[in-house]
């Protein structure tokens, strides 16, 4: 099966091993802030298991969207999914990588290792002409058994990212757009400023993707090498926490150890800060 130590899986990859009996497949496609109407999904990838991002699995009764949710939340709901201990899974969406970093940050903070985000997701599949059904999988698996263990290092909150922007222990790469960060564009949010978290520097998650798929390693190690990270704390912002995965994944691959997720993003800090 898959290494372990990797972060993503390919299509191909997918299609190979989609009926181990180990495998569960989740689409964690959510709706874009500015996109137009109401997400449904029409198709899936066989075997797809629908991961409730903004609701099952995050704090709904918290100020800002998609908080992370309490331990035991995340134990329940990823048991009444069928995730097991030993199980396999593999993350995807409809945008090709986008809500699917996001889940695969969550698995691993708290403390499921055996998750890979889908490399080009949904599109990519398509692409290759495998198959897509146009249905869920029944719920007819047996309560799993995952245990959680929630890592506190992998996600940073207001009063963590106040320290860190005052002080040259950490790097804060913000994932919005370069439009968003300088404040030549205004945010989606209805009656959020506009603004940039003080010392932070912009990466844009799309600076990381070819065609909804990441970039060669090597072409990710020349993109990171362009900041002056040495042996500081990396610490990823983005709108609301969705796309500074993403930051989050291609440094994983990349090897960095000390990686953290704002988990409330520029949408808490340019509320609280005004």
């Amino acid at each position: 099966m898959r290494n372990d130590t990797s972060q993503t899986v390919s299509v191909s990859w997918l299609h190979q091993h989609i009926n181990n009996d180990n495998l569960i497949v989740l689409d964690a496609t959510i709706k874009k802030v500015n996109d137009v109407g109401t997400f449904t999904s029409e198709e899936w990838i066989p075997k797809t298991r629908y991961f409730d991002l903004k609701g099952k699995f995050s704090d709904i009764e918290a100020e800002f969207p998609t908080t992370v949710s309490s331990e035991a939340q995340f134990q329940h709901e990823a048991r009444a999914l069928g995730i097991h201990q030993d199980s396999i899974i593999v993350v995807y969406d409809n945008k090709g990588i986008y809500s699917s970093a996001r889940v695969w940050w969550l698995f691993k903070t708290f403390g499921f290792e055996n998750v890979a985000v889908l490399d080009g997701g949904l599109p990519q599949w398509k692409q290759q002409n495998y198959e897509t059904v146009n249905f869920l999988e029944s719920k007819h698996w047996k309560t799993g058994n995952f245990s959680a263990t929630y890592n506190a290092k992998n996600m940073i909150f207001f009063k963590g990212i106040s320290e860190i922007s005052t002080d040259k222990i950490g790097l804060i790469l913000d994932a919005r757009s370069e439009e968003r960060f300088k404040g030549k564009a205004k945010e989606p949010r209805v009656g959020l400023r506009s603004g940039t978290i003080p010392n932070s520097q912009n990466l844009p998650y799309n600076v990381l993707l070819n065609d909804g798929c990441l970039k060669p390693k090597d072409e990710l190690k020349v993109i990171f090498d362009t900041f002056n990270i040495e042996e500081r704390r990396l610490v990823f912002s983005c709108g609301s926490g969705i796309t500074a995965c993403i930051l989050a994944l291609a440094a994983c691959i990349l090897g960095y150890q000390q990686i953290a997720v704002y988990d409330g993003s520029w949408t808490e800090y340019g509320t609280l800060i005004q």
